[in-house]
């Protein structure tokens, strides 16, 4: 199945040489699939650690930055496409346009956002495309304990809480988004 896979990352690269590591798989791992890979469109940390893997690799590679991130050069312009946008928001909305599933590598506040917006559309039923994550080295285990806490407190639903796939496995991840994304079609 031909998949467009929205990657959420961080602009800065952390402190733990894993988590480029994963990434780099990631990119690598979606471009061997035939997949085309959706991200923010910078060219620093993280994002452009995926950006430049999966182009390695032969991948397809679409960028969405808003002008005021590019402007401030952190653009790629190595890309197999780059749409500049206005804001923010209509980054989100158009990455999610463009894409089958949504992944949230490590990252800030702004994968964070980006990864909570997919899965709550999902959650309030705007669309029904899966979202993962990728728990890189135990980074996301607090986040996960949290989550976790919310459903079991009463301030999520359990189906809700379970639109989320995480996993320490980035193929058996992907394989999940993949087989969740052509259910949904």
């Amino acid at each position: 199945m031909t998949l467009s896979i929205c990657v959420f990352c961080g602009s800065s690269f952390g402190d733990d040489a894993r988590y480029a590591e994963a990434t780099r798989a990631t990119g690598r791992e979606i471009a061997r699939r035939g997949w085309t890979l959706v991200y923010g469109g910078g060219s620093v940390g993280l994002m452009g650690v995926l950006a430049d893997a999966a182009l390695d690799a032969g991948g397809n590679v679409v960028g969405v930055i808003p002008r005021f991130l590019y402007d401030r050069e952190v653009g790629h312009d190595g890309l197999s496409a780059l749409e500049i946008v206005a804001s923010l928001t209509e980054r989100k909305l158009r990455m999610g346009e463009l894409s089958d599933a949504f992944l949230a590598l490590p990252g800030g506040v702004g994968t964070l956002d980006e990864l909570f917006e997919a899965w709550s559309w999902s959650q309030v039923g705007l669309q029904q495309k899966p979202s993962g994550l990728l728990n890189v080295a135990g980074y996301y285990d607090d986040l996960v304990a949290f989550l976790d806490r919310a459903a079991a407190a009463g301030f999520m639903k359990p189906q809700h809480r379970a639109l989320l796939q995480v996993s320490t496995d980035l193929d058996r991840l992907l394989d999940a988004l993949s087989h969740a994304a052509a259910r949904a079609r």
